[in-house]
């Protein structure tokens, strides 16, 4: 069957990264992991995709001070470069600019750890608890121009428990992430070998 050449950014120690490196050792896994790449240099999980024999890039976003355009065109040659046909963020902490979004939309993931809409950007967890919420979870979504705004793909649920604080929240959540991830990838992929090339959004 095809399977995508897919590239991963992080920025840490790569989770998420790992739960899609585990699914795509399955050949008939719609994904195939060409290159894993981060904005720091030192992040974890570059050790980890080449011990897992994947190629990996490092390109300092502070190097560019704040151009942050001028960054995502150097990660973009080493996409290109890669080969890549779909893009996965996971824990990849950079807001990216219209340019980089308009050129890999439809191409390109994000998981993000709340039941979206609700709790878009940051302390998700946190704010769940404080809202009085039954459950939280994460959600699997395009990548749109607006932060966390993308179409969802997939969700998981997780009850608030009693006594929960924000760091005994996202470690249950972060479980489910590892399932859902791949899971929601794989939809993916099938959506855009469905359409050819990119998955297309009717304009709102």
């Amino acid at each position: 069957m095809k399977r995508l050449n897919l590239a991963i950014l992080i920025s840490g120690r790569g989770s998420n990264m790992e739960a899609l490196l585990h699914a795509a050792e399955d050949p008939d896994y719609p994904a195939r992991p060409i290159l894993v790449a981060s904005n720091r240099p030192d992040a974890k999980g570059l050790d980890t995709a080449s011990s897992a024999g994947i190629a990996t890039a490092a390109i300092d976003h502070k190097a560019f001070g704040k151009d942050r355009e001028a960054f995502e065109r150097a990660l973009d040659a080493e996409l290109e470069k890669a080969g890549t046909e779909i893009i996965a963020l996971a824990g990849f902490m950079r807001v990216l600019t219209p340019w980089f979004v308009g050129k890999w939309e439809g191409r390109m993931i994000n998981i993000h750890p709340s039941l979206l809409p609700k709790y878009r950007g940051l302390h998700t967890h946190q704010r769940a608890i404080e809202a009085g919420d039954a459950e939280g979870g994460c959600s699997v979504h395009w990548v749109s121009a607006g932060v966390d705004e993308g179409r969802v793909i997939a969700q998981a649920r997780v009850p608030i428990l009693p006594g929960d604080t924000e760091d005994t929240l996202a470690a249950r959540v972060l479980v489910e992430e590892h399932k859902l991830y791949p899971e929601a990838l794989a939809m993916a992929c099938q959506q855009i070998l469905n359409s050819g090339r990119k998955v297309e959004f009717p304009e709102s």
